[in-house]
């Protein structure tokens, strides 16, 4: 059996710039670790606002490989503290072909392994299956220096079938980083219902499993990203356009004042950026606009307030340790393998499982009945 070990689950807020995030991070660790962590994990798509909340194809520039800049930063932080690191990526695997993915960083700076997200969700300001294509790697454990641990990520902790795999698998803590939040409008009227479901559903898998589950939530109210500068440009052209074809005078033209307008702010940053060597870490070219619950333009909708209370569960579903709605923290809890050890010999689920009885859960919905009659009546 091994030993006990603490976990660090690092609750943060997200700003536009993507080196600044990373930056962040990367202390965060480090106060996981000075606090005992020996294994900390990071919010889903830590490194951008929540970029989900509309459809918006300039936003595939904020992906990168695995390995990539985000891996190699952390994996530097995870020797340096001695900690294993679970490391939201934006994983960009070929031209087209994107995921949301976790990679799990050893003590050593290695990567022991990547979860790709399975379960892609399309609802209201979260618009991810435009972004990401489903994973294929199922749901693994993966041995640290710590303990074997798994990570699933955000939407998955709605479906008790993944849980349930990664216990399985043997891992003694689950972890889920996560981007979840309030509609403003429904906050009101929903808020406290939602959370609650939230919070219930993923002690459900710690209960049902007989493990660990830690949440790892962002904090912060998030607008949606404005339409990029290329797409206003392109409308405004087309006006000028129509205005062209109904005017019986043509509009003025001068080259001169168009070479000595001067450039957008974002590529004036873009370009310093890239001269002094900052590459993918400049600031993103479509920053957040301010503001908080009011609508944006061109259908964004009204932002999400992220609700944090990130938390960690033991074996029972007791809250061992919960963050604050509404600020930056890092949480550390302990990991007691005997825990699980007592809890499953007292709630045998894994023992008493009918395993020989479950083919129907691989099927989309079951039509028909166990004797072959469709339910439906035909």
């Amino acid at each position: 059996m091994t030993e006990k070990f603490s976990v660090g689950l690092v609750q943060m807020a997200c700003s536009v710039n993507p080196r600044e995030n990373l930056e962040k991070a990367q202390a965060m660790v480090g106060q996981a670790a000075q606090a005992g962590a020996r294994v900390v994990c990071l919010p889903e798509l830590f490194r951008s606002r929540y970029f989900c909340q509309r459809e918006d194809p300039a936003i595939f520039d904020l992906s990168e490989p695995v390995p990539g800049p985000t891996t190699e930063a952390l994996s530097r932080a995870a020797r340096r503290h001695g900690v294993a690191v679970v490391a939201p990526v934006f994983e960009r695997r070929a031209p087209g072909l994107y995921h949301n993915s976790a990679a799990v960083i050893d003590a050593d700076g290695r990567i022991a392994g990547l979860y790709r997200k399975m379960h892609i969700p399309d609802d209201p300001a979260y618009y991810e299956k435009f972004y990401f294509t489903p994973g294929d790697l199922g749901f693994p454990a993966f041995d640290t220096a710590a303990g074997r641990i798994a990570t699933l990520i955000c939407w998955d902790q709605w479906y008790p079938e993944g849980a349930r795999l990664a216990a399985l698998a043997g891992a003694s803590v689950l972890f889920y980083p996560t981007a979840i939040g309030w509609h403003p409008h429904e906050k009101e009227q929903h808020g406290a219902a939602q959370r609650d479901a939230w919070r219930t559903v993923q002690r459900g898998h710690a209960i049902a499993n007989g493990l660990y589950v830690a949440a790892v939530n962002r904090v912060g109210y998030e607008a949606p990203h404005p339409p990029p500068p290329s797409r206003r440009r392109a409308k405004a052209a087309i006006a000028t356009a129509r205005l062209r074809r109904a005017s019986p005078h043509p509009l003025p033209r001068s080259s001169s004042e168009v070479a000595d307008a001067p450039k957008p702010l974002w590529r004036r940053r873009a370009r310093r950026a890239k001269e002094e060597g900052e590459g993918e870490d400049a600031p993103h070219p479509n920053p957040l606009p301010p503001g908080e619950g009011e609508e944006t333009p061109e259908g964004g909708g009204a932002g999400i307030e992220f609700w944090g209370t990130s938390f960690l569960a033991d074996p029972q579903g007791v809250i061992v340790a919960e963050a604050s709605t509404d600020r930056e923290e890092v949480l550390v809890a302990e990991i007691d393998p005997e825990r699980i050890e007592d809890v499953r010999r007292n709630w045998p689920f894994l023992r008493d499982r009918r395993i020989d009885a479950y083919s129907g859960i691989t099927r989309r919905f079951l039509d028909e009945d166990p004797s072959g009659k469709r339910r439906d009546g035909s």
